[in-house]
């Protein structure tokens, strides 16, 4: 007899969102279906997502070391968080060389305590490759509360297992992962962890995903404390855990700007600030400004480019997420964070910055995939949402097809009009990567070195390394002047800060340096010694 799906209203629902399930057959001598039958299904699509997290993780763990044995890692940022946790286990809490060539707290730069976290296994595995393997891994988790979301919401393991495919398949996700080694990145998994814990009720869950995910960037907090309001007003019966969890995220937040990064940073003010200069000079100035003169924050959001950055992040989700607008605006805090900054890398997918987007707006296509299905009758076999295979096939063809034009995999360059790669993303140990290795292993381990920026994450687990062409404190320097690094550069100015030039040919003719090793565009330098009088 035909299974007949029915729409069970949700009890928890804000906004008319509904869980479709499928009602058992009735059979002429009452029989139901065996315990066995009906966990079967269930066991294999939760598998079939864990097989998908291990291959995600699998395949970004070797392409994230690959790229950084081809020397496509930086000194910003791969090298500063592996001079950041080396420090730990050396004593000095977090202690980096800044851009300036001053040692401080990189606390004073972004509030990401979690870095600490990984002392421990730097002891274990004391190599840059860690922090890479342990993000991919740490990322690529975040598909199993996606599904778990999906399951629930969507009442169909077809749909949620495509909605754990979206999440790892979302173009900014799997260029977070690949641009190097970012702590706000693994907020990523665990803002979905914290979604599925609000929606279930799971408080320690909850408490322990958000703690997590708010100490990995000092703006995070603000997420929670926008899906405090989320589970506010979708689950009445909770106010009082909303309220807590947007109480403490607030104050964390609160804590992280106006105490700890000026308590650590070398100026005393947070060293973002200047991506906001249009609408301030400070966090006070600039929400004067918001609040009295919105349209100059207006003017700023409303250009060409912001417009396709938004729509790059909703079109591969067929606009769902503003179908479910009260979870979509948990994304809001970083969305405006992105958008107000100057011109750049914050309004694209080739880097991290919009890493903290795509768990929000995946759990809210889900959810409002879900109001759509109930509200055109796929409940009762009607309307286009009623068929969920193919609408399955739809969700995870329309992330596949913008990966190829906005996704960071090498793959992509082989599909006429695809995305065919970029100085960032080189994953081939080429001529220039084995001669920066030569170099960098003539560097006398825990020497003082300067470096350009291509060969910094390789020699950063050393009390000092500055940004080439600082010499500040220095033994030794070592030079890439290659087109690439200067492509690199390029988006990225303070890469290559001025004076680089000038430097390379002071270098080349100092009596103070002598040059130690030279193939092509690559030169290390060791500075000489001071002869006695």
């Amino acid at each position: 007899m035909a299974t007949r799906p029915r729409i069970e209203v949700d009890p928890h629902g804000d906004t008319g969102s509904h869980r479709l399930t499928t009602a058992a057959p009735r059979t002429g001598s009452g029989d139901r279906p065996s315990a066995r039958r009906r966990t079967r299904r269930p066991e294999r699509a939760e598998a079939l997502v864990w097989a998908l997290a291990a291959l995600h993780a699998a395949v970004f763990a070797w392409l994230s070391v690959a790229r950084h044995h081809a020397f496509a890692t930086g000194r910003f940022d791969l090298g500063n968080m592996v001079q950041a946790v080396w420090s730990t286990t050396e004593g000095r809490f977090l202690e980096s060389t800044d851009v300036s060539g001053e040692q401080f707290s990189r606390l004073g730069a972004h509030v990401d305590p979690i870095l600490a976290l990984f002392a421990p296994l730097w002891m274990v595995w004391p190599a840059p490759e860690m922090l890479l393997v342990v993000q991919a891994v740490v990322v690529a988790s975040g598909a199993l509360p996606a599904y778990r979301l999906g399951r629930r919401w969507l009442g169909d393991r077809r749909l949620a297992v495509a909605g754990a495919a979206v999440y790892l398949l979302f173009p900014a996700l799997q260029s977070a992962v690949l641009f190097d080694f970012h702590p706000v990145t693994l907020a990523a998994p665990l803002l979905l962890f914290c979604i599925w814990a609000a929606e279930e009720g799971r408080w320690v869950t909850l408490g322990v995903c958000a703690a997590l995910a708010a100490v990995c960037q000092e703006q995070v907090g603000l997420l929670i404390v926008m899906l405090a309001v989320w589970m506010w007003f979708r689950h009445p019966s909770r106010r009082l855990g909303a309220a807590l969890l947007a109480a403490g995220a607030a104050a964390w937040v609160v804590v992280a700007n106006a105490v700890v990064m000026p308590a650590f940073a070398l100026d005393g003010t947070s060293p973002h600030i200047g991506r906001y200069e249009r609408l301030g000079d400070g966090p006070g100035e600039i929400i004067r400004t918001a609040l009295t003169r919105p349209w100059e924050v207006v003017e700023i959001i409303a250009t060409p480019g912001r417009a396709g950055y938004l729509l790059s992040l909703l079109v591969p989700l067929f606009l769902l997420p503003l179908a479910a607008p009260l979870l979509a605006a948990v994304a809001v805090p970083q969305l405006l964070i992105n958008l107000l900054a100057s011109s750049g890398p914050a309004q694209s997918v080739e880097y991290h910055y919009a890493v903290l987007l795509v768990p929000v707006l995946v759990a809210a296509a889900m959810l409002g995939l879900a109001r759509l299905r109930a509200r055109t009758g796929a409940g009762r076999g009607e309307g286009p949402l009623a068929r969920p295979g193919r609408v399955a096939a739809a969700m995870v063809g329309a992330v596949a097809l913008a990966g190829v034009w906005q996704g960071p995999l090498p793959l992509w360059g082989w599909v006429p009009g695809g995305w065919d790669g970029s100085p960032l993303h080189q994953f081939t140990k080429d001529a220039e990567a084995r001669a920066i290795a030569h170099a960098v292993d003539r560097v006398p381990e825990r020497a003082a070195v300067s470096a350009t920026n291509s060969a910094g994450a390789h020699l950063s687990a050393r009390r000092r390394i500055n940004l080439f062409p600082n010499l500040a404190g220095t033994r030794w320097a070592l030079v890439v002047d290659s087109e690439r690094a200067r492509r690199v550069a390029h988006d990225r100015p303070t890469l290559r800060p001025p004076g680089t030039r000038a430097r390379i040919r002071q270098l080349r003719t100092s009596p103070l340096w002598r040059l130690v090793f030279e193939e092509g565009d690559v030169r290390l330098y060791q500075r000489v010694p001071r002869r006695l009088s």
